[in-house]
């Protein structure tokens, strides 16, 4: 147990330093190249932060661990939404540009019920792995195109990745060493959480829903929680937002790749956990559209619902006796406040910006 233990903690670090190191240097190889700024902080920086995430579902996809491989992409998009952002808006209010509202949250809505409608035969093909994978490669596509019609809208994160540019052997290095890090960390974590979930008799889909996508998340956790300290809190939000894109199409895409036979979804993830993500998904619409901010009393929302989540995912691990009450009290009275103050709030967002027209 201590020695799996081990393996997850160290695994991690090598994955967070992998993952820095990897978007360092590509980002200063890219602009020596002449890339924009924007551009890539639209796609080196905001996808490197999924490095971890792209690392362990691959990892554990080669190594037959479906439940894993699944349960870190969907944990990590619950855990983006609800417990990152949740916690930079209690630091501090989160500002959320109009291209997020319109474009982005949008296509993470969408992307997200196209991998349940993929999940509900209980299987990620190849040719799904396929679809994927180009479904990323057309969004990038598409932020590279709205990058070069603004040139003048550079991104203040992708800026201080680009201070203190090195040479071009250092930056390789950097490319080079961060990629060895995310594989060898990697192994061990994936190591690590298989052992945690055999000691503990938890399942390996319960420990990769939590404990592995948390772990995965930390590159996220740092950017935005920074970010909003800092007082760049559009980053905090477009950070999170294109990480979850790109968790589904560029990690479960080339999870399903590499595991040629694909990817085996477990029944109470196409029932559960995928309508989980879905509904985190669209709630971001009216918690982003009313105001234009994510207010503390937004951000307290998402992480009561994190917390609600987690403990949910441990009773039902355990069969516990109070699992039938804490669902009822969910589904009969906390999910219907909530979803009627979102009703509330949209309306009142709507009125106030008819009123601003006339």
């Amino acid at each position: 147990m201590f020695n799996d233990v081990l393996w997850l903690a160290g695994g991690l670090v090598l994955m967070v330093l992998g993952a820095d190191g990897l978007v360092r240097g590509a980002s200063r190889m890219a602009a020596r190249m002449g890339i924009s700024p924007l551009i890539i902080g639209l796609t080196v920086v905001a996808f490197g932060t999924s490095a971890p995430e792209l690392a362990v579902s691959v990892e554990a996809a080669a190594r037959g661990q479906a439940d894993i491989a699944i349960g870190n992409v969907v944990g990590s998009n619950i855990f983006n939404v609800l417990f990152i952002l949740g916690v930079s808006a209690l630091i501090t209010p989160l500002l959320v540009s109009a291209q997020l509202i319109r474009l982005d949250v949008p296509v993470m809505i969408g992307v997200s019920v196209g991998l349940w409608l993929l999940c509900i035969d209980g299987h990620l093909s190849l040719a799904d792995g396929v679809l994927l994978f180009g479904g990323l490669l057309a969004y990038v596509g598409f932020l590279i195109h709205e990058a070069r019609s603004r040139p003048a809208e550079a991104g203040s994160e992708a800026d201080e990745f680009l201070q203190g540019s090195q040479s071009v052997a250092a930056n390789v290095a950097f490319v080079v060493g961060g990629l060895a890090l995310l594989v060898g960390g990697s192994h061990g974590f994936v190591e690590g959480a298989v052992g945690i979930a055999a000691a503990f008799g938890v399942s390996e889909l319960v420990i990769g829903l939590t404990v592995v996508a948390a772990g995965t998340s930390m590159p996220e956790v740092v950017t935005s929680i920074v970010a909003a300290v800092r007082g760049e809190r559009d980053i905090a939000v477009g950070n999170v937002v294109g990480s979850n894109i790109f968790n589904i199409l560029g990690v479960l895409g080339l999870s399903t790749l590499v595991a040629l036979d694909g990817i085996p979804v477990a029944a109470s993830v196409v029932a559960f956990d995928l309508p989980v993500m879905i509904a985190v998904a669209v709630a971001c619409l009216p918690m982003f559209f009313h105001g234009g901010t994510i207010d503390r009393w937004k951000g307290a929302v998402f992480f009561f619902y994190y917390v609600a989540y987690t403990a949910f995912l441990v009773l039902r691990a355990q069969s516990h006796d109070a699992l039938d009450e804490f669902s009822a009290m969910m589904v009969y009275f906390v999910l219907p406040i909530t979803a009627l103050t979102l009703i509330g709030v949209t309306w009142q967002e709507l009125r106030r910006r008819g009123g601003a027209v006339r």
